[in-house]
């Protein structure tokens, strides 16, 4: 069986057997369609005389029918679809009472599949009701992905939108990520700067984190659909993260707000971090700073030149460590590469957008001495912390002027960083496994054929490997990461 064009001798039957559908529905209390109101007369018949309408017959009788289109509606211009920049659609598609459940649904989307394929379409979209189960399981077990909600006045329920790509070289849309937060007693240094500043749905005030983009267990970032990061590796593939797809998600992006400051901390490498700490990685990271107080930000910044590790130690012992820390003041838009080995710790009063390994070692050198409302003061790991300390490193914060285009700040083994200041529009690089872009100031536009994501400071997308080309455009500026 293959589906067939319409054409005007089918009218009339077309017309009886949406109405014998749409009868059937509302007996079973789905008030998706409604006779009459939609569809009606008049779809079917333009439907028809415009070549979209497509039938399947069973025994001498319409059995099922489908509308196709090449291009798209208008009200799917602005959704949050998956992949594709030359999309096809069908509609209408219905199965007649007697023959539901024999697996014509499944036949019909084959047929529609391939015929949009040759038209040149790359993916496929459709919708339909909430409510409407029966059709949400056969998309789905079609291989259709859920990727939005709207409302249409022809139906008075919402509709979820599915799509589906329909050749391998099918572009992956940016995703625009919702993160997960780290707050209360996980950060009792955290305040309510990532809400004021960008939006932020964080509940707690102490909120430290914003988690971007993570596949941290609990802590997982997700798109709007609530579909977590690692549920999307599985999914897409290669086709999202490339060669990353075999290991581990290697990349952490988050938002840290330090109402105070942070303990003094170091983290290890990979080799120690495996032999100590059952085969976990270490972990690298960089800070690009986004506000500070007005007086400016002070961060800790590696331990002061010169000094020997058992000076180190013996001052640690002491619980004197204070004056051997090696502090930097920084404004907004400077970065500094904190190595693994390298002491750090965040000042008061700034926000700063922290990109790291996936890694949660960390060793806590000193914590300024605070106790929380018991009496009782953090845990220290101070023989770990000397162990891993690097003090032969030289660092200086990378200072970055505010010039239009784009600028390479970062370039090391575990990931690079750009920064772009946007007056404009400019091309992105071209994505190398994946891409993580985060507008830091303004608000910009993200466009690639066919559509856009607009983009507000602190927002997200993970842009896949299988991307389109894509610009930003408008004023603003963003930080563009990427696994080394």
């Amino acid at each position: 069986m293959e589906i067939i064009q319409a054409t005007a001798a089918e009218v009339s039957e077309l017309i009886q057997f949406y109405q014998v559908v749409v009868d059937h529905m509302e007996e079973n209390a789905m008030t998706q369609w409604h006779w009459g109101k939609y569809p009606n007369e008049e779809v079917i018949r333009k439907d028809v005389e415009a070549g979209r309408m497509y039938y399947l017959r069973e025994g001498g009788e319409i059995a099922a029918a489908v509308t196709l289109m090449i291009g798209q509606d208008p009200e799917y211009v602005p959704l949050s679809w998956t992949c594709g920049i030359r999309p096809g659609v069908f509609h209408r598609l219905a199965v007649h009472p007697s023959m539901q459940g024999a697996g014509l649904g499944g036949l019909v989307l084959d047929d529609v599949q391939q015929m949009l394929r040759r038209s040149g379409c790359d993916c496929v979209r459709c919708d339909t009701s909430v409510k409407n189960r029966a059709a949400i399981r056969l998309y789905e077990k079609m291989g259709f992905r859920a990727c939005d909600r709207m409302s249409l006045e022809v139906t008075p329920d919402d509709v979820v939108t599915f799509d589906k790509p329909l050749k391998r070289e099918t572009p992956i849309w940016p995703i625009r990520m919702v993160p997960a937060f780290r707050d209360g007693e996980l950060t009792p240094w955290g305040g309510s700067r990532l809400a004021e500043l960008y939006g932020k749905e964080a509940k707690d005030p102490h909120t430290g984190e914003s988690m971007e983009v993570s596949c941290i267990p609990g802590l997982e970032s997700t798109d709007p659909m609530g579909r977590k990061l690692p549920d999307l590796i599985r999914e897409f593939g290669e086709k999202l993260v490339g060669h990353c797809v075999e290991g581990p998600f290697p990349l952490l992006l988050k938002l840290i707000d330090a109402k105070e400051q942070l303990s003094v901390q170091v983290h290890p490498d990979d080799a120690y971090a495996a032999a100590r700490e059952n085969g976990k990685s270490g972990k690298n990271e960089a800070w690009l700073i986004l506000e500070t107080p007005k007086e400016g930000g002070e961060l800790v910044y590696g331990i002061r030149p010169g000094t020997t590790k058992q000076e180190l130690r013996d001052a640690c012992r002491r619980g004197e460590p204070e004056p051997l820390l090696n502090r930097i003041r920084v404004k907004p838009g400077d970065v500094c590469y904190i190595p693994a080995g390298c002491v750090h710790s965040i000042g008061s009063g700034i926000v700063l957008y922290e990109l790291q390994d996936t890694s949660d070692v960390t060793y806590r050198f000193y914590d300024w001495d605070r106790t929380d409302g018991n009496g009782k003061k953090r845990e220290l790991h101070l023989d770990k912390a000397l162990d891993v300390t690097n003090l032969k490193r030289p660092l200086s914060p990378v200072r970055v002027e505010k010039a239009y285009g784009i600028k390479r700040v970062l370039t090391e083994d575990s990931f690079s960083l750009d920064l772009l200041r946007i007056s404009g529009i400019e091309t992105l690089p071209e994505i190398s496994d994946f891409g993580i872009l985060t507008v830091t100031e303004g608000e910009l536009i993200l466009r690639w054929a066919g559509s856009a994501i607009r983009m507000k400071a602190g927002e997200t997308c993970l842009l896949a490997k299988n991307s389109p080309e894509m610009a930003l455009e408008g004023i603003g500026a963003a930080a563009l990461a990427m696994p080394g």
